[in-house]
């Protein structure tokens, strides 16, 4: 069960991986839900600590090192600095974002693993795994390619086919290469330690299924589904030479698993803070092993598993630590309708939006949040960006906003005036507004951060009815003191959307609170109606936010659209060459130009149409070809194409086929006959 009384919490996002960008299904899943949680915590006063940094080991990152000529951490220092900046440009406000390159994680994981392995928690176990003998070593999934046993793709790695999707392994693949040394790899043994994670298996079922049914569905879906199969030790170690050095005796060559010692980075980095800063944070101990502190991890679908399942046991095993009292991973957000894929650079990457789009942070933070994938795969597209931009942060939030300041600079030159009596429309904005604290409270602690900016903005709405309901510009020219009220009314819709917005739209508010100098604020004020003395000068009125045009939209369409091309070009590779033959074979083939007299699909076959050609001898030829899939009949009559007119014939679907005509396929499978560029007539033959 959760737990109800708790004196501080301790909130991670997942450690992103060192191999690349932060891109917006990274946000969307991760580190918006965790930023606006921590944010609010925050303002309520609580004790919290937010824990990021960067997954730095893994064969990925050796793969990408060895491209390139450069070191694993060449690699790995590049891409921490690019999304460590990013992240703080976007306002994700870590208290700390590290690495687990660090000398501290290392020292960490390394002391976790030690003791694990000095009280027996772990088992060593010897297997066989592919080995390159030209390069000496063990070869990780990602290092070993061939054929898929599945699709037979050429290309298929050792733990996946990326043309069929099937997970695999390497000994699975048809004649398997090593992708360092181009040979082929023999199988040897090698020794591993295991986590027997079925030794844990009805500790996990009471914890997790008796004891955590709040959890969201598609998470506490997940681990039942694990849970109902037998689990099975899994090694937390591995034969590479970039990571973290397996420190026992006799484990030369070996590092530690990346999600052994990834997800223990939490722990390092909080580690590191307070060293740092122990006035502040006390010691690393009081986040980690005292039972009043409550550990939430924020995480996409894909490391459910990780740190649901493996990681909270190995904190079990240790002996000391606090379980996590709530995992609300989101599941995953796709991009103009197709999967985001790094490998593809179908993505929208956060350091290029902060250059095309700058000063729209909360803009991206908004969207995100409407479409937040929070229990199914949701979808962004750059035209629902443009249109949540348009027609609710400026037409409902900036147009309320701008619409109070600058009727209060008309009316009484910018200063907040009395409030007097209050009508029954007045009460009644009053009253729907004052429990919006109430609200959006309830439902950031269900972690329902979707609904949460919904109830929040409806603030905006509440206020841009009001006004339009009491036509101040119509009452001023009979009844100014009433207007004074509409004002007074209107004004501190403004301060509570300051307030209510902060968790969610950071940017926006602290410049809505430089508009109507708010120097000083409190969550517990949301829903108050006394946030702006009569009296209060009120900035120059600024537009909060702006219009997207059509233009901006069409350039980031493009720049999908010539990614999608050029992912196109690159995956065309032309199939092997043939077996050489001599130019005698190929003179024994009578290829010639045949004219489409008539064509028709064959009954009761999807795939053949039927094609009567003039071959040029005074009589017709019918030949049966299998492109019904790839023309229409009508299509073809009248045009010119080769054709092999000396082929044996033989019965299709009860029909003589007399040749076989040309067709070329292309690397996505569709077929094009074949056809000449001047006319020549018919049974002219090919030479």
């Amino acid at each position: 069960m959760t737990k109800e009384n708790f004196k501080r919490t301790t909130v991670t996002a997942a450690l992103p991986y060192a191999n690349g960008g932060v891109h917006i299904g990274h946000l969307a899943g991760v580190y918006v839900p965790a930023d606006i949680y921590v944010r609010y915590l925050r303002l309520k006063k609580k004790e919290v600590i937010f824990i990021g940094g960067s997954d730095e080991h893994g064969v990925p990152i050796t793969i990408r090192a060895r491209k390139e000529g450069i070191t694993p951490q060449d690699v790995v220092d590049r891409y921490h600095e690019m999304i460590k900046k990013s992240f703080e440009e976007f306002g994700i406000s870590f208290d700390i974002y590290s690495r687990t390159t660090s000398d501290i994680h290392h020292k960490f994981a390394a002391d976790f693993f030690r003791k694990l392995y000095d009280e027996g928690k772990l088992t060593e176990e010897t297997t066989t795994q592919l080995y390159d003998e030209e390069a000496r070593q063990f070869l990780a999934d990602r290092y070993v390619t061939g054929e898929c046993p599945y699709c037979h793709n050429e290309g298929a790695y050792g733990d996946q086919c990326e043309k069929c999707g099937r997970d695999l392994s390497p000994t699975e693949l048809i004649n398997p290469k090593s992708t360092i040394s181009g040979s082929t790899p023999v199988l040897k043994e090698t020794k591993n330690w295991y986590l027997p994670l079925n030794n844990y298996q009805e500790w996990l079922k009471e914890w997790i299924l008796e004891g955590h049914k709040e959890w969201r569905s598609n998470v506490y879906g997940q681990c039942k589904s694990w849970l109902d199969m037998d689990l099975q030790p899994r090694a937390m170690t591995r034969d590479l030479d970039w990571g973290i050095p397996v420190p026992v005796e006799g484990a030369d060559g070996k590092v530690l698993y990346v999600w052994f010692d990834a997800p223990i980075g939490y722990i390092s980095n909080t580690k590191e803070l307070c060293d740092r800063e122990p006035e502040r944070w006390g010691t690393w101990q009081k986040w980690w092993q005292d039972e009043d502190t409550r550990l939430v991890h924020f995480i996409g679908k894909d490391n459910i598993v990780f740190h649901c399942i493996i990681f909270p046991v190995m904190m079990k095993a240790h002996g000391k630590y606090i379980m996590p009292d709530n995992v609300p991973a989101n599941e995953f957000l796709n991009l103009e309708n197709d999967k985001i894929s790094t490998s593809r650079n179908w993505a929208v990457w956060l350091h290029e939006y902060l250059v095309d789009m700058p000063g729209k942070q909360d803009v991206l933070r908004y969207v995100l949040t409407a479409n937040a994938p929070e229990t199914k795969d949701n979808n962004f597209t750059w035209k629902d960006f443009q249109d949540r931009n348009n027609n609710e942060l400026v037409a409902v939030y900036g147009n309320f906003v701008n619409r109070a300041l600058q009727l209060t600079k008309k009316y009484w030159n910018g200063i907040v005036p009395e409030c007097g009596e209050l009508t029954e429309t007045d009460q009644r904005a009053i009253d729907e507004f004052k429990n919006v604290k109430a609200e959006v409270e309830e439902l950031l602690e269900q972690f329902k951060f979707r609904e949460a900016q919904f109830a929040a903005m409806n603030l905006a709405r509440i206020g841009n009815r009001y006004i339009t309901e009491c036509e101040p510009w119509k009452v001023w020219k009979t009844d100014p003191k009433r207007v004074e009220t509409i004002l007074y009314i209107s004004l501190q819709l403004v301060a509570n959307l300051s307030i209510a917005f902060e968790p969610f739209l950071p940017f926006s508010s602290k410049k809505l609170r430089s508009l109507i100098n708010l120097q000083e604020f409190d969550w517990n004020q949301l829903g108050n109606t006394d946030l702006l003395k009569p009296g209060h000068q009120l900035a120059e009125p600024e537009l909060l936010f702006e219009k997207i045009e059509d233009s901006i939209i069409e350039a980031q369409l493009q720049k999908l659209a010539d990614t999608k091309k050029a992912n196109e070009a690159a995956a065309y590779k032309a199939a092997p060459i043939k077996d050489t033959i001599d130019f005698s074979d190929f003179e024994k083939l009578d290829i010639r130009v045949g004219h489409i007299i008539n064509c028709e699909k064959v009954k009761k076959a999807k795939k053949l149409l039927k094609f009567t050609l003039d071959d040029g001898s005074g009589s017709e030829r019918t030949i049966v070809s299998g492109i019904a899939a790839f023309y229409e009949p009508e299509e073809l009559i009248g045009k010119d194409v080769l054709f092999i007119a000396n082929l044996a014939p033989r019965k299709l679907m009860g029909i003589e086929s007399q040749g076989m005509i040309l067709s070329a396929e292309n690397f996505d499978g569709n077929l094009s006959v074949t056809t000449i560029l001047k006319e020549v007539k018919p049974g002219s033959q090919v030479c």
